[in-house]
Parts: structure tokens; sequence; C-alpha cells
């Protein structure tokens, strides 16, 4: 979980040093923030998921999602 959250620091970081535009950069900056949502949203499911059955750690390693 660190780890992601170090990537995203640094996608946020070059988007802000980058050469794009503001109303680009606005953009990019508001895409960066769904996919952290998302992939906590997927995190706080994946381990409702996983107290409720071995099977989806299965499952997702099948899907390659498991960590």
């Amino acid at each position: 979980m660190k780890a992601k959250k170090q990537h995203l620091e640094k996608i946020r970081n070059s988007i802000k040093t980058s050469p794009l535009s503001e109303d680009e950069k606005s953009d990019s900056m508001k895409r960066v923030e769904e996919w952290a949502l998302e992939d906590k949203a997927f995190g706080l499911l994946e381990a409702e998921l996983l107290e409720i059955s071995e099977y989806f750690e299965t499952l997702f390693g099948e899907l390659g999602l498991s960590k």
C-alpha cells in the first residue's frame, strides 16, 4: 500500500512540473485522484470478500489481482 502511495505521489509531482497546460494538468490530477479512490475501494471490497471465503483469494489470483 505504501508503494502505491509513493507511486501516486511521483505521478502527481510529475504532472505538477510537466509542460502540460493548466487545463491538462487539472484533468490529469482529477484522473489520478479517481484512480486512487477506485484502488482504495477495490482494496476494501477485496478485504471484505476475503473475510467471507478463501475462494476469493484463488479467484483474485487467477485474475491477476492478488497482492
